[in-house]
């Protein structure tokens, strides 16, 4: 201020009320313009989720977004009232403006983050960040390194940064009061004006002016697009409820059941137990009860071999009605077996379809990563406790490191004895600076390990090769033994990933039909989990979950047929094996033999997204029931043969039922693994 005399230009600052809350006020409408920017790069970066929805209903999102990006605001002005106390808080804006700008990159992380985060799993920012943390730190750097446009999301960040920098430098200056216009601020004045914006704040904070609970999940769901949906949240804050879920006592996010324990018990029975099952124990264990399969129902097989493909989505398996040529090998083998359509993983995580699949228990709110609980020491009866008492001998065949997700801490305990893990491999074809070998290394061990298993000791055998070159870095050998996968645009590199797996997989079946043991072997092929495509059906993204479960074995076909529209899920895989082998079983397993159901029972999956939301839902016929946690459920009529798609289904009486078979189930299972009663034998 060049034209104000020199001494007056020395004066220290003291503000007046009104700069002071002008300051206040523009820093925050500066932060709502923040988070409105952020909300419009994950609109476009993700444009390919847009589809055909019109462009009301994404400026209905973004009003729902302006409501939560208030409310986050509101929480971050909070602090900054206190100034109010004292002129000499008020004029300490170096403060403040240290504040905005500690807020500011933090907030731009986050926001860029959100960017691949939500491309990859069509999720806000939700507890997956911490569990990835809480993983081997090298590996997961290496990911984000050698998985991400790295160099280009960092300039953009520093950019972004300088941009934001400069707007609250401008706002720190242009309210700034002259000197000379300064009057003593009494603190009645200061009291009234910090009254007026703490109840202002408050009320942007709850969000609504409506009676009862303020702004909530649900609220941003108003539309009949899922991406609209997502898009009116706000990732800082669905981050920060999935931290106070991670970094709580994670019993107490357990299901919360309206249901007493007995009535609990009882409707889980009848949903799960059959006329082959006989309840035994009843009185210490849920479901536990001999199951003894119809001869007629059996297989002249002797071993099992369950292989788990990484990211497997139903949705570009050409059996499934894909176009595009993606998986023409797996194709090729449904014509040897039966193929379920209608298939769906427990959870979105391999860590869930791990444990799903082999100890057949369930992917339980507050219990997603149950191989590192506590909880997760305790006896199952899954696949390998099943086999082990059959004096069977066991292999798993890996990609990677064990140490992730806690898998050799997890099986050993559950009873598997031999692993093959990526420091196992000896002149790999490629194995890549994140995950390890290559899909082709991992099956042509296990054809090797499989072949030293068929020869030793005559016993039978179960194993477990588990994929992983379809998981993002893709980082794939150059010379790829397939054509790259085009005309999917940000899916490309993923989608090449998957035919290279499904490639791996040809050759895997190639050789292993020139064994003997190939004649007389049970093999299960499916998907550990879906992943997200530009159609998604209900706020579940059913897609995330669909998964091919195919079963070759011998006689198979004539007996079953080559196609089964039974719903399953996979708790069902353990029952489904055991069936096929025949004999008495005693077991605890959380699903369904699939090929004993009788001809009216449509079958049924109990699904949830990782990542901490407790939105679970449960699948029934061709209805869908979608529960979130203290909200209304919301019932939807499903397909995804011929056109996927979901239509709300207005029918209250179905909608409880569901609900209440839902709440039972979820109850059941979660107090029979905090009572440690989920085991097959005994008390355990």
């Amino acid at each position: 201020m060049p034209w104000l005399p020199r001494a007056a230009t020395c004066l220290p600052y003291r503000p007046t009320l009104g700069a002071h809350l002008a300051f206040l006020g523009a820093g925050g409408l500066a932060l709502l313009f923040l988070f409105g920017f952020l909300r419009l790069a994950l609109f476009l970066y993700n444009r390919e989720l847009i589809g055909e929805t019109p462009a009301p209903v994404f400026l209905e999102a973004f009003h729902n977004g302006l409501r939560f990006d208030l409310k986050l605001v509101a929480f971050l002005l909070f602090p900054l009232l206190f100034t109010l106390a004292s002129p000499r808080l008020m004029a300490a804006r170096w403060a403040v403006r240290s504040y905005f700008a500690l807020l500011t990159p933090i907030a731009l992380l986050l926001g860029i983050i959100e960017l691949e985060f939500y491309r990859e799993f069509h999720q806000r920012l939700n507890g997956l960040v911490f569990q990835y943390l809480a993983e081997d730190p090298k590996t997961v750097l290496s990911m984000i390194w050698h998985g991400f446009p790295f160099i280009e999301l960092f300039a953009f960040w520093v950019i972004a940064i300088c941009i934001f920098s400069f707007l609250f430098d401008f706002i720190e200056r242009r309210t700034r009061s002259f000197p000379q216009a300064n009057a003593g601020i009494s603190s009645s004045q200061r009291g009234i004006a910090f009254l007026i914006c703490f109840c202002l704040l408050v009320l942007a904070a709850r969000g609504t002016l409506r009676q009862g609970p303020p702004l909530r999940w649900g609220d941003a769901f108003t539309t009949d697009s899922m991406f609209a949906n997502q898009l009116g949240l706000n990732g800082v804050l669905t981050l920060a409820d999935a931290a106070r879920a991670r970094f709580s006592a994670h019993r107490d996010n357990a299901w919360p059941s309206a249901l007493p324990p007995e009535e609990a018990r009882a409707i889980t029975r009848d949903l799960i137990l059959t006329t082959n099952d006989t309840l035994v124990d009843a009185d210490s264990a849920a479901i536990r009860r001999d199951f003894f399969p119809p001869a007629e129902k059996t297989l002249p097989i002797r071993n099992v071999v369950v292989i788990l493909l990484e990211s497997f989505a139903g949705r570009y398996v050409g059996a499934l009605g894909a176009s595009g040529d993606i998986t023409p090998q797996f194709d090729a083998l449904t014509r040897e077996g039966l193929l379920f359509t209608r298939f769906f993983s427990n959870g979105t995580h391999t860590h869930q379809g791990m444990f799903a699949t082999m100890a057949c228990f369930p992917n339980l709110p507050g219990f997603e990563y149950l191989m590192q609980t506590p909880e997760g020491g305790h006896a199952f009866s899954g696949l390998p406790q099943l086999l082990s008492a059959r004096n069977y001998r066991d292999v798993y065949v890996y990609n990677g490191d064990f140490a992730w997700d806690n898998q050799s801490g997890f099986f050993a305990n559950q009873g598997m004895s031999a692993f093959i893990g990526r420091n196992d491999y000896v002149d790999p074809v490629f194995s890549d600076p994140t995950w390890g070998v290559s899909d082709e290394d991992m099956f042509s061990r296990a054809n090797i390990e499989l072949e030293k298993l068929a020869a030793s000791a005559g016993k039978p055998f179960y194993a477990l090769p588990q994929t992983l070159s379809n998981h993002a870095p893709y980082a794939l050998p150059e010379r790829l033994p397939v054509p790259p996968v085009s005309g999917h645009g940000s899916l490309d590199e993923h989608l090449t990933a998957m035919r290279y797996s499904d490639w791996a997989l040809g050759q895997f079946f190639e050789r292993a039909k020139t064994s003997p043991y190939y004649r007389e072997t049970l093999f299960v092929v499916l998907g550990d989990h879906g992943f997200g495509s530009p159609e998604q059906i209900t706020e579940m993204d059913l897609h995330r979950f669909n998964v091919p479960l195919l079963l070759i074995a011998p006689g198979i076909r004539e007996k079953f047929g080559a196609i089964n529209r039974t719903i399953g899920s996979q708790v069902d895989v353990v029952p489904t094996i055991m069936g096929r082998l025949g004999g008495g079983t005693r077991h605890q397993c959380w699903g369904r033999d699939l090929l004993n159901l009788p001809e009216t029972d449509a079958g049924l999956a109990v699904i949830k997204p990782s990542g901490g939301d407790q939105t679970v839902a449960l699948i029934h016929g061709e209805t869908i029931l979608v529960q979130p946690k203290n909200d209304k459920p919301r019932l939807y009529r499903w397909q995804l043969e011929g056109g996927a798609k979901a239509t709300r289904a207005p029918d209250e009486k179905t909608a409880a039922d569901l609900q209440k078979k839902l709440d039972a189930y979820l109850a059941t299972a979660t107090r029979s693994l905090l009572e440690n009663t989920a085991g097959g034998e005994g008390g355990k």
